[in-house]
């Protein structure tokens, strides 16, 4: 059986330690599902189909990397890819007092689900995405900590 993990979250924009974190999922998991859920307690800076493009371009080269948007519980998104595992990235601390209540909760909604969390590389622990959309929002050149290259803001 493909053992599939689903990677989560916003990824506005998806950076460079979550590409990370991919790459090294795949050598844990057989395939891994990239799913850009909709928070309702975030309010998008880039638009969820651009990234999605972004991403997929990202990972033109394999077939094992797929990208999927939702509206729904994460744990119940999981259950629909097929997916047992859940893939997250910790830079700090505070990350894994967020993530592990999350889990928490995961496994009620779907009890076979395991939380899988990866340590981010130690160069890429100081990426956010919150930071890299201020840079972007102000005009700051943001490409070093992106796998791809965003279109210029367009600044008021």
């Amino acid at each position: 059986m493909k053992k599939i993990a689903l990677f989560p979250g916003s990824f506005d924009p998806f950076t460079k330690g979550h590409e990370d974190i991919v790459l090294r999922g795949l050598n844990l998991f057989d395939e891994v599902v990239i799913g850009i859920g909709n928070n309702a307690n975030k309010k998008r800076y880039f638009p969820v189909e651009m990234i999605k493009e972004l991403i997929e371009s990202t990972f033109l080269d394999t077939d094992r990397v797929k990208v999927i948007t939702y509206d729904d519980l994460t744990a119940r998104i999981a259950r629909e890819v097929g997916a047992k595992f859940l893939l997250r990235g910790l830079r700090n601390t505070t990350d894994f007092e967020y993530e592990n209540g999350i889990s928490q909760v995961n496994r009620f909604v779907y009890e076979e689900i395991e939380t899988v969390f990866l340590i981010t590389s130690p160069h890429l622990a100081p990426i956010s995405s919150s930071i890299i959309r201020d840079l972007h929002r102000y005009g700051q050149n943001v490409d070093n900590f992106l796998p791809y290259n965003l279109p210029k803001p367009t600044i008021a």
